[in-house]
């Protein structure tokens, strides 16, 4: 297969000084790039090449408008939203409008509210939506300019539409004009004129086609259908315990393998190198390896989760602390304690690890689904001792992330260079199975949390301890500097050290324990948990203080205008109050705020002895400017689906050190029968975007519990939910 036409970033030039090029004849055409750092932005040939601008638009002479995403495309929608950007400011026709992914270039692309060129934390739109709109206004402007210079005419006058320019009788598409414009002067960014939200042609449309296309009929390229000549296969056996490192193995028969090229020890493990996948993976089968595991973590997860239940008990490190919660507690007559326990959880990304690299000398490019271009990049030339501008990353399509391939180690990008290495000039394809992912892959921590509230004589609580034990999914990454304030990680108590709930007294500590398990962010990361006992622990509250779990919550919310208006919007949809359940059904509601957005969800289930099933499920979400309302209901529903796998099987356990799941029948994800009925309502906002690809997943797990509390008069605190 030519994956040329696929993987173009290689004719893509990363330098800072690379803002407009237009080359003589029919391959002329504009390139656009907009500084946000004060210097206005200019267009010239590229005979004249001493500008310092981030390039993320360009139009061809046959029309084509083409959008540089700096983000990666895994299924969020990514290349779909950020085109609507700049296509609704650029005024283009959508489907004249095609997405390539950036090179990885952390000057030119950065994600904003990062500092560095990587995807995660539901920034995508919300750290682009200015930046991407100004580049498409921009664009229009040197287009408009081009056509006034041609026609005579005052530029004020002209209009464009769908990607024709108009004046009177005159007419011209992008095509015609590209090469015009590629010799003016580009505005500066200060002096943009952006559209009004009323003025919207594409932003908030629900029709607007995706642009990740490719995927249904086969020709979307992902890092499996990378193939280069000469490239070869390689899989890794890893130690079955965390920690555990090679002793002594013996190749003797893997190498007699027919297909089998080579066999080495690696920092991770065993390399077994093949001409295909078969090869390597029946090689492998015909190892002999002796593990070495006097450094590896050989203690269960039963073990590990006894341990965080005595810290609990403790006092841990103030991560917030208002009033003087220990007094209050003391003093109260009505106190109420709940302890709560979760597992830890593998990603489960439809796409296990996969890379394919290509090592020379020093350099070293890369084919894969990029999450963290910066800190990979980094690390490569870190473990190849040269610069960042002798590793190339071509960046594709990736099946699911969740978190795991924004890996701060940079493992499996690095385990494919180290395998490259050993075979110079060879192109790699790097291949993790889905049991080398689930057993030697990065969980979501496991925690244990303590809540005690003092209640007054009306059943309100008047002060809150939240106790969290877990470890820290930031301590010694790169992000630590960012992430971790006096030794806390914000991450392990983000929704309730920032609690939305009006409670006058709080105080939160925290507890982070080391231990050999890899652990990292997941989708939506401490909220995954903060949001469960939170949301568990007031519906507990209001069912004690005989009030409607709701009702309960909006008076606890009366000073934050934007929950209490998504809940009431859930409450309303789903019919709180109204709507009669059938007999054997329970109805729960939670609200969570998290990565800029507001979720509330109300879930029906029904209850057969101890066997219960999620019915239906309203969504609200508050999430700003919803740029594209489709992508954003199906990142709501898709969270759902997440966190609802979660909720009722997922599970990731240790027996004496060794992972127990191993592919999907053990590690039980949710099944197509178990998806409820999933209506997702979006807030009215001319706010600017917030987060979409996570915040639906919090609220999930603790709105089934509390449905399951309604009809049972169970308090579940413990994931995945069981009933008695």
């Amino acid at each position: 297969m030519n994956i040329s036409r696929f993987l173009k970033t290689q004719n893509v030039d990363p330098s800072r000084r690379s803002f407009l090029k237009v080359s003589a004849g029919t391959t002329a055409g504009l390139v656009l790039g907009v500084n946000f750092g004060g210097i206005a932005a200019q267009a010239q040939s590229a005979a004249d090449a001493a500008l310092e601008f981030n390039a993320f638009v360009s139009v061809t002479p046959d029309n084509v408008v083409k959008v540089m995403i700096k983000h990666l495309e895994m299924g969020q929608g990514v290349y779909t939203g950020l085109a609507t950007c700049i296509a609704d400011e650029l005024d283009a026709d959508w489907a004249q409008v095609v997405c390539e992914h950036a090179p990885v270039n952390t000057e030119k692309y950065a994600n904003l509210l990062m500092g560095q060129q990587g995807t995660g934390g539901s920034t995508a739109i919300a750290n682009s939506f200015m930046q991407m709109r100004q580049a498409g206004a921009a664009a229009k402007a040197m287009l408009v300019n081009a056509a006034a210079a041609q026609w005579s005419v005052p530029a004020s006058e002209i209009r464009v539409s769908r990607g024709v320019v108009t004046h009177g009788t005159h007419s011209a598409t992008f095509g015609d004009l590209a090469t015009a414009a590629a010799q003016q002067s580009a505005p500066d960014v200060t002096a943009l004129t952006l559209k009004t939200p009323d003025q919207f042609t594409l932003i908030g449309r629900d029709d607007t086609q995706r642009k990740d296309t490719g995927k249904h009929d086969g020709t979307a390229i992902y890092t499996q259908d990378v193939k280069l000549p000469g490239m070869l296969t390689a899989v890794v056996v890893h130690a079955p315990r965390f920690g555990g490192k090679v002793r002594s193995f013996d190749a003797t028969a893997a190498l007699a393998r027919a297909g089998v090229v080579n066999v080495f020890a690696i920092d991770t493990g065993v390399a077994v190198v093949a001409r295909d996948y078969w090869s390597a993976t029946k090689g492998r089968e015909l190892l002999k390896i002796e593990w070495d595991d006097a450094a590896a973590e050989t203690r269960g997860t039963t073990d590990i989760l006894a341990h965080y239940h005595e810290l609990v008990e403790t006092e841990g490190a103030v991560a917030a602390s208002v009033g003087n919660v220990s007094d209050t507690l003391s003093q109260s007559r009505d106190v109420q304690t709940l302890v709560f326990e979760y597992p830890y959880l593998a990603h489960a990304q439809m796409e296990p690890m996969n890379c394919v690299a290509k090592v020379d000398g020093a350099a070293a490019e890369m084919w894969y689904g990029c999450q963290s271009a910066t800190g990979d990049q980094a690390a490569i030339a870190q473990l190849l001792g040269t610069g960042i501008e002798n590793v190339k990353i071509n960046t594709v399509f990736a099946g699911g992330g969740f978190g795991r391939r924004a890996n701060p180690a940079s493992d499996y990008v690095l385990e494919a260079v180290r395998v490259a290495r050993e075979v110079q000039g060879t192109p790699v394809k790097l291949v993790w199975s889905r049991e080398d992912d689930m057993r030697a892959g990065y969980y979501r921590p496991a925690y244990v949390h303590k809540l005690t509230a003092a209640l007054n004589v009306n059943g309100r609580p008047t002060a809150i301890q939240v106790r969290v034990a877990g470890q820290s999914i930031m301590a010694g990454t790169p992000l630590a500097a960012m992430m971790m304030v006096n030794g806390i990680d914000i991450t392990s108590v983000e929704g309730l050290s920032d609690l939305a709930y009006e409670i006058p007294e709080r105080q939160v500590e925290l507890h982070s324990p080391t231990n050999g398990v890899p652990v990292q962010w997941w989708r939506s990361v401490g909220h995954t948990h903060t949001a469960f006992s939170k949301e568990v622990f007031i519906d507990v509250l209001a069912r004690k203080a005989g009030d409607d779990p709701v009702a309960f919550r909006l008076g606890l919310l009366k000073n934050n205008p934007r929950e209490t208006a998504v809940l009431q919007l859930a409450a309303e949809k789903a019919g709180w109050g109204t709507k009669e359940l059938p007999a054997g059904w329970g109805r729960g509601v939670a609200v969570h705020t998290s990565f800029g957005s507001t979720v509330a969800e109300i879930v029906d289930v029904s209850v057969q002895g101890t066997s219960f099933k999620v019915e239906r499920v309203v969504a609200a979400i508050d999430c700003g400017i919803a740029v594209n309302p489709n992508v954003v209901r199906a990142q709501v529903e898709s969270a759902i689906a997440y966190g609802l796998s979660a909720a009722l099987g997922d599970e990731v356990t240790m027996t004496d050190g060794t992972v127990d799941q191993d592919n999907f029948h053990t590690y039980r994800v949710l099944r197509m029968d178990a998806m409820p009925e999933v209506e997702v309502h979006i807030v009215a906002s001319t706010n600017a975007p917030s987060g979409v690809g996570e915040p639906g997943t919090p609220p999930i797990a603790p709105a089934v519990a509390n449905a399951l509390a309604a009809i049972t008069g169970q308090v579940i605190t413990r994931l995945p939910l069981k009933l008695a």
